[in-house]
């Protein structure tokens, strides 16, 4: 497996995204059928969102997609799963606790993130999971999710793991190599402005699927011949190939938002909306035509993709390939 950045093309992508803008895609997480109420006490957003990103993982499978509908809005994928976080926060607050999560079972997790049809593929690993962070927490941080923060001392990294990345890489939840989930918490928690990080030279993109794809989409990672069609015909790569791939997109995205002179928070933002609305799977608004979710966010405009012209799939039919394929694993 051969993978490559290519700065010049992350330069020019990261150039056209400071053209067209992202502001239009920024989120404040303030919603509140899927968040905690914007008075809401720090200790309870930041336990709310550390228990969340630790499930925010592979909810649908092949064939299985995650979605139901609640109070008669549908919802899928990571929309549902923070639907019924906001839900249970409601109706059991006593539930995002360390001491309640100390104990969780298989079947409270199954129960609780289950709507419709749409259940959770893992529910033991899961619980395993929350069990993990709520025996920890108490141990280690008096059963306080703020604690990490406070201990960390608003640095993402700081000295020999005392930074708040390193700090989750205790919970098993957050041992992710590529640290997904850490950075998707640290974004959270820095929106909901529960910290303010101290070093943002450190801040990275939270790489996910959705990401990985518009990467090699755009050509900002390029990838041998080989691994390319193992792609494309979604061979499932090993844990190894995965971390390659995924630490290549991470470098690739933080010399865009350098170009673009952005914020990699605010720049993951945008990219995870255009790969939902804009860049999607299976139907690309530069083959598909563009949608009105789209250009809402900015991703479309005079009905073309606002990427197209820095591309490099636009042309290469060769590079409009799924997002590689890893199914088992909880990193993200």
């Amino acid at each position: 497996m051969m993978i490559r950045v290519n700065v010049e093309r992350a330069v020019k992508v990261g150039e056209a995204i400071a053209r067209i803008g992202i502001e239009r895609a920024i989120d404040d997480f303030t919603d509140p059928r899927f968040y905690p109420p914007r008075d809401a006490p720090r200790e309870t957003i930041a336990m709310y969102f550390l228990v969340m990103v630790a499930m925010d993982h592979r909810l649908s499978r092949p064939g299985r997609p995650y979605e139901a509908v609640v109070s008669g809005e549908r919802f899928h994928g990571a929309d549902l799963l923070y639907r019924l976080g906001a839900e249970k926060l409601r109706s059991d607050p006593e539930f995002f606790t360390a001491e309640r999560l100390s104990r969780i079972t298989a079947d409270e997790v199954k129960e609780w993130l289950s709507a419709g049809e749409a259940k959770p593929p893992d529910a033991d690993l899961r619980a395993r999971l929350l069990r993990d962070l709520g025996r920890k927490l108490l141990s280690l941080y008096e059963g306080s999710a703020y604690a990490i923060i406070a201990e960390s001392k608003g640095y993402l990294r700081a000295g020999a793991g005392e930074g708040f990345i390193d700090r989750l890489k205790v919970f098993a939840a957050y041992q992710d190599p590529v640290e997904k989930k850490a950075f998707l918490l640290a974004k959270f928690l820095e929106r909901r402005n529960v910290v303010r990080f101290l070093d943002p030279e450190n801040k990275e993109v939270p790489v996910d699927n959705h990401l990985v794809r518009i990467a090699v989409r755009l050509g900002i990672v390029e990838v041998d011949p080989a691994t390319l069609e193992r792609i494309r015909s979604q061979v499932e790569l090993d844990w190894r190939e995965d971390v390659m791939l995924r630490l290549a997109t991470r470098s690739a995205y933080k010399k865009v938002a350098q170009a673009a002179g952005v914020d990699p928070f605010l720049l993951d933002d945008f990219l995870w909306m255009f790969g939902r609305k804009c860049c999607t799977r299976e139907a690309p608004s530069c083959r598909h035509g563009c949608r009105s979710d789209c250009e809402a966010i900015g991703g479309c405009a005079g009905g073309a993709c606002s990427l197209s012209n820095v591309c490099e799939a636009y042309s290469r039919e060769d590079l409009m390939v799924p997002e590689h394929r890893f199914l088992n694993t909880w990193w993200y």
